[in-house]
């Protein structure tokens, strides 16, 4: 079975993602820790992909408020931030690499792909799909 388009787009926005999670988590370790920057990258991360499958993936268009949305947003992908830091913290204690911090934040981002997208196009920007 060949994705949609639309999944596709989302899995490219998820890779912009991607980067803005390892750049803030790499940013902020230093401050933070590795646990406590990877709850602030994960934030940026889904800010912006926020704003680019808004654009992009669904084409926003509805009279929802951008502020209602983003929250609306922010909370259904909780769901997938429990999957992606699950599989974050497991690879920090279980894998002895260097750069074990990014490898799991793509791994974390791969667990929790598949229930982002689903909660974003059928919750979120469900007048758009």
């Amino acid at each position: 079975m060949k994705p949609s388009p639309q999944f596709l787009r989302f899995c490219m926005v998820g890779i912009v993602g991607l980067g803005v999670d390892l750049a803030v988590l790499y940013a902020t370790a230093w401050a933070l820790g590795w646990y406590g920057a990877r709850v602030l990258s994960f934030t940026a991360a889904a800010t912006a992909t926020w704003w680019l499958n808004r654009r992009y993936t669904f084409q926003a268009a509805d009279n929802t408020s951008v502020w209602t949305q983003y929250s609306r947003y922010m909370v259904s992908m909780l769901g997938g931030a429990v999957l992606n830091y699950t599989a974050y913290v497991a690879t920090l204690h279980w894998v002895d690499l260097p750069g074990k911090a990014a490898l799991g934040v793509a791994l974390g981002s791969c667990a929790g792909l598949l229930s982002n997208y689903l909660t974003a196009r059928h919750l979120v920007f469900k007048n758009q799909s």
